[in-house]
């Protein structure tokens, strides 16, 4: 008899097939009693598999009291409570490092279309204002400022790499120097912020980072500067930020991810010096794969009592 699983919700379709073709899964987001179905599943599950944003509630892992592990499809981990699975004896695996590429080449883009107002360039030609009424504004250039990178985990060091392709200095907050790192170690964030004009968020999202870029880090930054955010829109005071951006008190922002998503501000959706993104930095088939085949991975090593690949807890 195949092991039974909660899946929490949807996920990249190749690996829901794979997945429910070797475990007994029970559909939680479809369920019209979500309680009778945890009650039904109770004695028989081993396993949770979510997602990073979905994570998974206490509430639903103190009715399963055999499950031995969370599977997370992504490398977030912020919407589970990692203290209270670590005493529950819950291992917690995640998909790191499979998705850093993909998250830094999104990470660029914004920052080119933030820059080079390449949203507004689309709508110019596509509302025949280019005809009409000449060549657009000049933009600013990308090439050869300064970026700054909060959090030089796998996603930074990948921008990092693309971002000297464009001749840009980078220097680093983190928790810690990285001696490995050849990049400039900035203790503070607002200093880092005050000597870019690129703030890259790429740092992972704890109690000690949300709410890490707030008024004092965008008043650093400064009305020139721009800021990038392919982490959690947690890290960021959202309200502080629309205000900069709405009095131009920053340059722009490039954002992937939001605090209520995918419920945005409406006023957000007005504003012409920010470019939106549906929380997709990982977006693409290859990616999506990798964290698939990673997630099944750390699933079927705890399974049958094997290390997991990628282990949080």
């Amino acid at each position: 008899m195949s092991q039974t699983l909660l899946l929490m919700g949807p996920l990249f379709e190749a690996t829901m097939t794979e997945l429910e073709a070797h475990y007994d899964v029970h559909r939680f987001w479809e369920s019209s009693d979500q309680t009778a179905l945890l009650a039904s599943i109770a004695a028989q599950c081993v396993g949770v598999v979510t997602d990073g944003g979905r994570g998974v509630p206490n509430e639903v892992l103190k009715q399963l009291p055999n499950v031995k592990i969370v599977s997370v499809f992504g490398v977030g981990v912020d919407a589970i409570d990692l203290d209270y699975c670590e005493n529950a004896g819950i291992a917690v695996g995640n998909t790191p490092d499979v998705l850093s590429d993909d998250v830094a080449d999104l990470a660029v883009a914004l920052a080119l279309a933030s820059c080079r107002q390449l949203v507004t360039g689309d709508q110019y030609v596509r509302n025949g204002l280019w005809s009409k009424q000449g060549a657009m504004p000049l933009t600013t250039r990308m090439m050869g400022k300064a970026a700054g990178i909060y959090g030089m985990g796998s996603i930074g060091s990948c921008l990092a790499k693309r971002l000297n392709a464009f001749d840009m200095p980078v220097s680093y907050c983190n928790r810690s120097k990285k001696e490995s790192s050849p990049y400039k170690f900035v203790a503070s964030l607002e200093q880092l912020a005050s000597e870019s004009d690129f703030l890259f968020i790429t740092a992972a999202a704890t109690p000690e980072t949300i709410g890490k870029v707030d008024q004092s880090i965008l008043e650093a930054l400064g009305k020139n500067g721009y800021l990038i955010n392919v982490s959690r829109g947690t890290l960021v005071d959202e309200p502080v930020l629309l205000d900069y951006l709405v009095n131009q008190k920053i340059a722009g922002a490039g954002l992937d991810v939001f605090h209520n998503e995918p419920e945005i501000s409406t006023a957000l959706l007005g504003l012409d010096n920010v470019v939106l993104q549906p929380h997709n930095a990982s977006g693409t088939s290859e990616t999506r794969k990798a964290m698939g085949d990673l997630m099944l991975e750390n699933l079927s090593n705890h399974l049958v009592g094997q290390p997991l690949s990628a282990r949080v807890v």
